[in-house]
């Protein structure tokens, strides 16, 4: 099947025009101002922007307790046609049988085609062994939490400097979740002990200092052994800074923020009645200062892309959340978000001025491929590129619903949000997955994607060789 967008405004990172983009097959094949070619499908986009489909390189499935691959075309109905998942690791099981296990769930279940981070949770020398051999299955990315003490996602310095010693070695892209575990479990129970148990206490018991802290840590770790270091989810300035610095130092160290770090602040963990556990993740919402910081960050590219941290947990609020009622050091983590990270970042961010269109793309789509490896294949619209393409209308206006969303719990954080704009017609590799807000197409036919080592974290050059 062949189909030909004409006269719409295709964005990328880099550029801005009216024109085509013919596909043939799953790529893209031309793109010009009034192609002739003909085809089975002819689509008027005039109006209307023409983007590169989404790239989320940061969502757990099946990890945290979330739901698995069978609520992913949420990601779809929002413009995201590729999503990047951690495998996680139990005890005793190789790291590379975790990731074959993972992907096992998503085979035939993923409606949006797919890759892998690796996670390390039994750091011992077997394992930090098998890191070199991550690039013959497809994985180009592994991440270790210095958060979570007294649980198996828990890493301390020493295991992460010998992933990091190991991964540069084959070009592995190293990832750490960035808090101080000391810190939390001090301030967890010394506000318990006063009796202060509500959700906004997740924000209290895990300050700024916190990840600031483990931020600065990561990157001296790093600097020992020589390797690039990307930090995912980054929620403060501190931490934004750090990552700036290192950077504008000469050391190749990147960073992420995500959607509910750039929106919401930890006035939603206040909210009465235990609804703010709902916005319970960590690192946790923070005070409007930081998303201010966040924000001139994304603009500037001192953070280079924009996650959603899309963690649905089975039982949504009224099972899973409120396990937390007494406790709030007892609420599990992670909020969903895959299917409102477009419009969300769209809304608040290029409508009010904040980015332009072609730093949305990069943040969205261009540079969350090229972190995992997957750039050029996908993250652009280019000759040769997967034909994953996004219509967008600019002009629609509604307002976020958990009613209307797809990712299948009892809520959403960002319930009552206008919005302005939404994906009109979402394609993955040339077949129409999704319009108008719904998802039309047959579920589980998303593909596994090998990432490519020696990714963008790899490519770093010193701003003064520009």
């Amino acid at each position: 099947m062949s189909l030909l967008i004409k006269n719409g405004t295709i964005v990328t990172a880099s550029n801005e025009f009216v024109g085509d983009v013919y596909v043939k097959g799953e790529k893209i094949e031309a793109i010009g101002i009034d192609l002739n070619m003909q085809a089975d499908n002819v689509i008027d986009a005039t109006g209307k922007y023409v983007f590169p489909g989404g790239v989320d390189e940061h969502v757990h499935y099946g990890s945290f307790g979330a739901l698995l691959f069978e609520t992913s075309h949420a990601a779809g109905v929002g413009g995201t046609t590729t999503i990047v998942d951690f495998a996680p690791q139990d005890q005793g099981v190789p790291l590379l049988e975790a990731i074959s296990m993972q992907a096992s769930k998503a085979e035939n279940v993923a409606s949006v085609d797919y890759a892998f981070h690796g996670i390390i949770m039994d750091p011992k020398d077997s394992v930090f062994d098998e890191i070199e051999h991550l690039p013959e299955v497809g994985v180009s990315s592994l991440k270790l939490f210095m958060a979570y003490k007294g649980t198996s996602f828990y890493s301390d310095d020493e295991s992460i400097l010998k992933a990091m010693m190991k991964a540069k070695d084959v070009g592995v892209t190293m990832m750490v979740h960035a808090e101080n575990a000391d810190i939390i479990n001090v301030l967890q129970k010394y506000y318990l002990d006063q009796g202060k148990t509500d959700p906004v206490y997740h924000y209290y018991s895990r300050p700024p200092i916190a990840e600031e802290e483990a931020t600065n840590r990561a990157i001296a770790l790093a600097k020992v052994a020589d390797c690039p270091l990307f930090i995912v989810h980054v929620s403060v300035k501190g931490a934004m800074e750090a990552i700036r610095s290192a950077y504008e130092g000469g050391f190749p160290v990147y960073g992420e923020t995500c959607t509910h770090y750039l929106t919401l602040t930890t006035d939603y963990l206040a909210k009465p009645n235990f609804e703010g556990a709902k916005y319970v993740c960590s690192p946790p919402l923070r005070p409007q200062e930081h998303l201010d910081a966040l924000w001139e960050a994304v603009q500037k590219g001192w953070l280079v892309s924009v996650g959603s941290d899309h963690c649905a947990l089975v039982g949504g609020y009224e099972i899973t959340k409120k396990k937390g009622l007494g406790n709030f050091a007892k609420i599990p983590n992670g909020c969903p978000g895959v299917q409102d990270r477009m419009v969300m970042l769209w809304t608040y961010g290029v409508c009010e001025g904040k980015i332009t269109r072609q730093r949305f793309v990069d943040l969205f789509a261009t540079t969350p491929a090229k972190v995992v490896g997957l750039y050029p294949q996908k993250g652009q619209i280019a000759v040769g590129s997967d034909a994953d393409i996004v219509i967008f209308d600019p002009n629609f206006n509604g307002t976020i619903t958990n009613a209307e969303s797809y990712h299948g719990i009892d809520y959403s954080p960002f319930e009552g949000f206008p919005i302005k704009g939404r994906p009109e017609q979402v394609f993955l590799r040339g077949k129409l997955i999704a319009k108008e807000g719904k998802f039309v197409a047959e579920k589980g036919k998303g593909r596994r994607l090998t990432c490519k080592p020696y990714a963008l974290c790899y490519t770093y050059y010193h701003k003064d060789d520009k």
